[in-house]
């Protein structure tokens, strides 16, 4: 018994070596590893980097100063230091991006599974209702929540959250499509195992890779669409600094002040693009039609 565990914890090892030697293979991979390990981590040490009382002290004399030593970024329009703001705006940015991905990819993927799982009236009723709510741009869904809801960092999760369910849906139905007609599904069935056992015991583990790398894509649309409520003002609500936020604040001082602009629409692009090309090698590190 032991040694069937050595066996089998070795083929782990392997496989999680192989598939690191396949990321690690591709330059923008790489960068965007790179990229994702800047960003997260100035939102683990932004207490550390500058504290979060430098992001909303106001100093009304040296408003919508240009970068100096005493202010890496400038100021904004009521004098606080844009550089703090930034840092710790990250948190905000990368919390909404991670939580949102992480809950719709539990409900998404529960639901997605049953329909493939179930198949029949389940799996009509569950795609029919996520055929009908993919028709609203998830932009316009998300507005809506919003705009129903209030215009609060709590609603504006529900928001984002309630806008990429749908999407997830679909991509896991099509995955487990594939697993649940595989030999030890049937032989979990005849063992007399429970379907919701089998669902999270042996569906959803082995549709874990495609899962995974979505997942990670997502975090980068998730933090893209936080970006555009908060801009629209729907999302998180001054003086909180994040990043869409303080867009939408440098609006008026775009052409008087265009840092307050360049400036975190640069972070937001790179956090974007870090998860973007992460989960591009991520996925191809894990295709199993990858042979070199």
């Amino acid at each position: 018994m032991n040694e069937k565990k050595v066996i089998k914890k070795s083929k782990k090892n392997s496989q999680a070596k192989e598939i690191w030697r396949r990321f690690r293979k591709s330059k923008t991979a790489m960068l965007g590893l790179v990229l994702l390990i800047f960003v997260v981590g100035i939102a683990v040490f932004a207490d550390v980097i500058v504290p979060y009382e430098n992001a909303i002290a106001q100093d009304i004399p040296n408003r919508l100063q240009g970068p100096s030593a005493a202010h890496w970024f400038g100021t904004d329009e009521a004098g606080r230091d844009l550089f703090a703001r930034i840092v710790h705006g990250s948190r905000y940015s990368l919390a909404i991006g991670i939580i949102t991905t992480i809950v719709s990819m539990i409900i998404g993927g529960l639901l997605g599974a049953v329909a493939a799982y179930y198949g029949g009236w389940v799996d009509n009723v569950i795609m029919r209702v996520t055929d009908v709510i993919m028709t609203v741009p998830p932009i316009l869904l998300s507005l809506a929540v919003v705009a129903a809801l209030g215009a609060n960092l709590r609603n504006l999760l529900i928001a984002i959250t309630v806008s990429c369910v749908p999407g997830i849906i679909r991509m896991v139905r099509s995955v487990v499509l594939g697993v649940v007609e595989e030999d030890y599904i049937e032989a979990a069935r005849s063992y007399g195992t429970s379907d919701m056992r089998i669902i999270l015991k042996y569906v959803i583990p082995n549709a874990l890779g495609p899962i995974i790398v979505t997942a990670t894509m997502n975090v980068a649309t998730m933090i893209l669409s936080a970006s555009g409520l908060s801009f629209l003002g729907m999302g998180v609500q001054p003086p909180a600094p994040e990043w869409g936020a303080l867009l939408s604040d440098a609006e008026t001082y775009m052409f008087s002040a265009p840092h307050l602009l360049y400036i975190p629409g640069l972070f937001i692009v790179i956090a974007a693009l870090s998860f973007n090309l992460a989960g591009d090698g991520l996925r191809d590190a894990l295709d199993p039609k990858l042979k070199d």
